[in-house]
């Protein structure tokens, strides 16, 4: 890694008139730590976590953390995406309730019953498994193609609904990546519930996102192969619309390496809105990643394999950017910051409106944050600098 990307650390540019005011809860994904910092990068809560992430966080109502953890050694070893714990910590990191199974992926998503959906990996009948075209041939796992059941779990721990990736998927439709291998037919990679009940996911090796009719099985509507490639993160908008974060990884359709984020219309098929770089290979990253719109219409995105977190107007001007400086050494990825995902939360959510978000507290960590910020207790709408926001932020996107 260059010197000059190592030393970019923390916020690097902000407009805070411009930018979603809040705070943003985000998972090094080899660390045991999940921190929530404000505007200027100043931490403000932390849970130290049993596991490492497998591999995010997500604040609920309540101010807790519900967190997908990676309990070691996997059921599969080889596979990515591998989790084994979904558990949910209170404000002060004690367990008030978990889930394990050594099949879990790194999938969840709480549900508006109170429930928790979950990925299980499972191995896909032979005779299904014969049919299923695409991929590098030769890779299957001990000869055996692995798909995923989606599982509601009650709180009690009971599998009260079910569905099977192999069941409802079609083998002519739903073809694996010519690049991927036959190890693994689809690898969901997310889950999130609709306000109609329906379950939005994302099949990264066959580059398509779904919706998944809950009262019947069916796959109501399903999209990606040939536009979008190794993807993450699809969400709803209040419009009707999803957004997704599309890596680009094995492209099928050009020789350059770049990532974007879309928003596609699910009624037309049709993108109604992108962002890339400029040039375009500046943002990049091959696996995880995910974006987020915001109230105010700006998105914030995660470009993991950077650990950069950063936030785009409507017409694509980046208004804060904040780079992780929680580096781990990986046996494959080497010296890195990676980060799966972020989620930003303004500061009237439930979870955190009346919760201590004093910096002070962690201020050994937020030594590493630029000097001439200074904060108040409670974040960033009254925050100031002791310099003119032209001089502190990095400009040029």
């Amino acid at each position: 890694m260059s010197a000059g990307i190592r030393n970019a650390k923390g916020i690097t540019h902000y407009e805070p008139a411009r930018a979603a005011q809040g705070y943003t809860l985000f998972a090094p994904m080899y660390g045991h730590d999940v921190w929530l910092i404000d505007m200027w990068g100043a931490i403000v809560h932390r849970w130290q976590v049993e596991n490492l992430p497998g591999n995010y966080g997500q604040l609920l109502a309540n101010g807790n953390l519900l967190f997908a953890g990676r309990t070691l050694p996997p059921a599969i070893p080889d596979f990515a995406g591998n989790g084994g714990q979904v558990v949910e910590y209170n404000w002060q990191g004690d367990i008030v309730w978990e889930y394990r199974d050594p099949y879990l992926s790194h999938c969840f998503a709480p549900l508006s019953n109170g429930n928790v959906l979950v990925a299980k990996w499972r191995a896909v009948p032979p005779a299904t498994a014969a049919k299923v075209k695409g991929g590098q041939l030769g890779t299957e796992r001990n000869g055996e193609i692995y798909g995923e059941a989606i599982q509601e779990i009650s709180r009690d721990g009971e599998v009260v609904w079910e569905w099977l990736t192999f069941e409802h998927l079609d083998p002519e439709l739903d073809v694996i990546g010519p690049l991927h291998p036959r190890d693994r037919w689809t690898n969901l990679n997310a889950l999130s519930e609709m306000p109609d009940g329906n379950i939005l996911v994302s099949f990264r090796c066959t580059n398509t996102i779904a919706i998944i009719e809950r009262a019947t099985g069916a796959i109501k509507w399903r999209w990606g192969p040939g536009v979008i490639a190794g993807q993450h993160n699809p969400t709803l908008l209040d419009d009707g619309n999803i957004l997704v974060f599309d890596n680009g990884a094995h492209r099928a359709y050009t020789t350059i390496d770049y990532s974007r984020v879309i928003e596609v219309d699910p009624r037309t098929d049709e993108i109604v809105w992108e962002y890339k770089e400029n040039p375009i290979f500046d943002f990049n990253s091959f696996i995880c990643s995910g974006a987020q719109r915001l109230p105010g219409g700006t998105t914030v995105i995660c470009e993991c394999t950077k650990g950069r977190l950063f936030e785009v107007t409507k017409e694509g001007d980046i208004v804060w950017e904040y780079i992780s400086p929680f580096y781990y050494e990986h046996p494959i990825f080497g010296t890195n910051n990676m980060i799966f995902r972020c989620s930003r939360y303004d500061q009237d959510h439930p979870g955190i409106r009346d919760a201590d978000l004093d910096p002070e507290k962690y201020a050994e960590f937020n030594a590493l944050a630029p000097k001439h910020f200074v904060r108040s207790p409670r974040g960033s709408q009254a925050l100031k600098t002791t310099y003119d926001v032209g001089e502190i932020v990095r400009g040029g996107h």
